[in-house]
Parts: structure tokens; sequence; C-alpha cells
């Protein structure tokens, strides 16, 4: 008989392979669609931070780029993150649209070099999401940890989309909750 950890364990990994795959079966112009309306909900949401991290889109996940070129056309700095060791929290590193960038260990496109930033944001990408602000990773527990050990801490604003939300995604004790999760369906805190 399974454990209740070995239960959660497996939970979540199906529950990640069926939130790719909701992302995946959308079509192109939907993905589009959706995404410029997550980022005019984040541009009429979101304060312009002086530093906002976020990710390069992979796997369908939401392409908010849009909203990070406007933010840095009115004076803030971006960085995306960098996998600097296995089990330890990410750091970020300055992007610019002129920064070379190389697929890390995960294919995820990484800045070769830069400054290293720390945000006072991050727009993190939500593979599955819950109204109580927990999000639903890849499993690698990198932004968890993350978010744990900034000092101090940025906002933290997961970006989705509704077919991604689930009743609960059974948080664990490392879960961090987020500040605010924007859809297109619209901006929202998360509430106990």
């Amino acid at each position: 008989m399974k454990s209740l950890t070995e239960d959660n364990t497996a939970w979540r990994q199906a529950t990640r392979r069926e939130m790719v795959a909701r992302r995946v079966a959308l079509d192109a112009a939907q993905h589009a669609r959706w995404s410029a309306e997550i980022v005019k909900i984040l541009r009429s949401t979101v304060e312009i931070p002086q530093v906002c991290a976020f990710c390069w889109p992979i796997k369908h996940e939401p392409d908010v780029r849009a909203i990070v070129e406007y933010w840095v056309g009115q004076g803030a700095r971006a960085a995306l993150p960098v996998v600097v060791a296995a089990d330890a929290p990410l750091r970020f590193r300055a992007w610019t649209p002129q920064s070379q960038l190389q697929p890390d260990r995960y294919g995820i496109p990484t800045p070769v070099d830069g400054e290293w930033l720390h945000p006072d944001l991050i727009l993190l990408p939500l593979n599955g999401f819950d109204a109580a602000g927990f999000r639903l990773g890849y499993g690698g527990g990198y932004f968890d940890r993350t978010l744990a050990a900034c000092r101090p801490r940025p906002l933290a604003v997961g970006v989705g989309f509704e077919i991604n939300r689930c009743p609960s995604i059974r948080p664990e004790a490392h879960d961090q909750r987020l500040d605010w999760i924007v859809s297109e369906a619209g901006a929202f805190r998360p509430v106990d």
C-alpha cells in the first residue's frame, strides 16, 4: 500500500503531465489571445517594478515577454532565472533583447553572461495553480527554494491559463504561496 506522500507525489506527477497536455492542445491563435490578455491585465494591475524576473516560455506556457518589454521601455530592468546548482535557489541574470541566450540543462534559454540582479517582482509560470495561491511547477522546487531564500522577498506573481486551475495542488510544506495570480480571466490575490 502506498503512503500518503507517495500518493501525493504520483498525483502531482500525473497532474503536471495533464496540465502541459491541456496547454499543448490549445491552437496557436487561442494561445496568443490568452497570452495577450494576461499581458493586458498585468499592465493594468501590477506596478512597474525596478527589476522584473521572468521565465522564457516553455511547454506552451503563457508568453508574457511583451509586458517585460513594456516595463523595460518604462525604465525597469529585466532578468532571467539561472540554475547555478542543483537543490539551490535560483539566481537572476540581467536580460535585454540583445542578450545572448543558450539552453540550460533543462533546455530553457538562459543568458550566458550579464550582471546578477535581485528582482523585486518575479513572474512565475503556472503549470497548475489553485485559489489558495499555490503553484504546481515541474517538480524541481527551484522557485519555492528561491522565494524562501530571497531577502527581501520579491512580489511573486503567477501567470497561467485558466485551463490549468485546480481545486487544490495539494501543497506540501515547502510550497511557497504566491502574492498574485494572473490568468486570461483576471488578476486575484489568493485566499486561505
